[in-house]
């Protein structure tokens, strides 16, 4: 079965086609930073506007680097939420569209599924069950995965995600848009003796987060420099700050994957979305690892942010449970919110 995946829930066009018997066949993808950067952030109606451009050539590009026709494509998978409303009713219109005039099934994926579920594209995937880090721009959340469609929630954050800790306070260092690579690489070069920032709710017993908190912290120290203007501040105090920031986050996501290990016993931890292709925070995990003895898995660094490779995949191995799980119904909708525990167990 080779399944076209759709993916448009945010700043990322991704298409790929996946072959349940040969693995991933080719993907494309085409990241819209560029445009978004001037304004400081994703501008929603540019972003459906742009992949409308952007999705019937990458799905030529997608077929020619496989030597797929239209015709070898056997189901469609498309992101029908979480996401941004109109940047979701591009994908699931252009799926839905191919559907219809192909005459093949079409089934709606959730996305943050995708995430979960990329590492088993990588040559050494884990085995199920797992404890998994879903932690990007928009989730933060612990789940034990027990097989495809089985996930229970074991915590998340209370308010702001980890993605977003990292782009607001790459913002208060003047650091633009995308902030979380920006500061990451700053961090390198800071001294982690100079600011001993919070680790919120680090020590809690359960498996919540909350990095706003953090984020107000970096506020107030920029606020309290004694040049008070951030563009002032030289380049080795930004990194400095740059350095306690991400030291205090990656130590808080590390203490509550260790700790979620402990409680479950599983001896695998797969880390999903943007923020698990951090350097700083895979070299805490893997210390960890090493020390209490777990394996940690990780996306292709490639599959680490939004792409159209992961809802493929997710879509092809639904289907494998369930043929009948995609369906020549072209009409749809989409769900701009969608919890995780509200998907269906297959």
């Amino acid at each position: 079965m080779i399944v076209l995946g759709v993916e448009s829930s945010c700043d990322e066009t991704g298409l790929a086609l996946y072959d349940t018997q040969h693995g991933l066949l080719s993907h494309a993808l085409h990241s819209q930073v560029a445009m978004h950067e001037e304004y400081g952030g994703v501008v929603p109606e540019l972003a459906s506007r742009d992949h409308i451009r952007r999705a019937i050539p990458l799905l030529t590009q997608t077929l020619e680097q496989a030597g797929k026709t239209p015709d070898d494509i056997d189901a469609i998978a498309y992101t029908q939420g979480p996401g941004l409303a109109g940047a979701l009713l591009v994908g699931a219109s252009v799926a839905c569209s191919l559907g219809l005039s192909l005459d093949k099934p079409v089934l709606g994926v959730h996305h943050l599924e995708g995430h979960l579920l990329s590492p088993l594209l990588a040559s050494q995937p884990p085995a199920f069950p797992f404890i998994a880090l879903l932690v990007s721009g928009g989730h933060t959340q612990l789940m034990r995965v027990d097989g495809v469609g089985q996930y229970t929630l074991l915590g998340e954050t209370l308010d702001d995600a980890a993605g977003e800790a990292f782009d607001k306070s790459a913002k208060l260092l003047g650091l633009g848009y995308p902030g979380g690579p920006a500061i990451s690489r700053l961090a390198e070069f800071g001294d982690p003796a100079a600011y001993q920032l919070p680790r919120p709710m680090k020590h809690t017993k359960d498996f919540n987060f909350s990095f706003s908190g953090l984020k107000t912290a970096v506020l107030t120290v920029v606020k309290n420099h004694e040049e008070k203007v951030i563009a002032n501040i030289c380049e080795q105090d930004k990194a400095n700050i740059a350095r306690g920031f991400v030291d205090a986050i990656v130590d808080v996501l590390t203490a509550k994957c260790v700790s979620a290990i402990k409680h479950t016993g599983l001896k695998r931890l797969v880390i999903a979305g943007g923020v698990g292709a951090n350097q700083q925070l895979r070299a805490s995990l893997n210390a960890a690892a090493a020390t209490k003895r777990f394996k940690v898995y990780y996306p292709e660094l490639e599959f680490c942010t939004d792409n159209g490779a992961m809802i493929a995949f997710a879509g092809a191995m639904r289907l494998m449970i369930n043929p009948d799980a995609a369906k020549k119904d072209y009409s749809f909708n989409v769900r701009p919110r969608w919890p995780l525990d509200e998907l269906k167990v297959i």
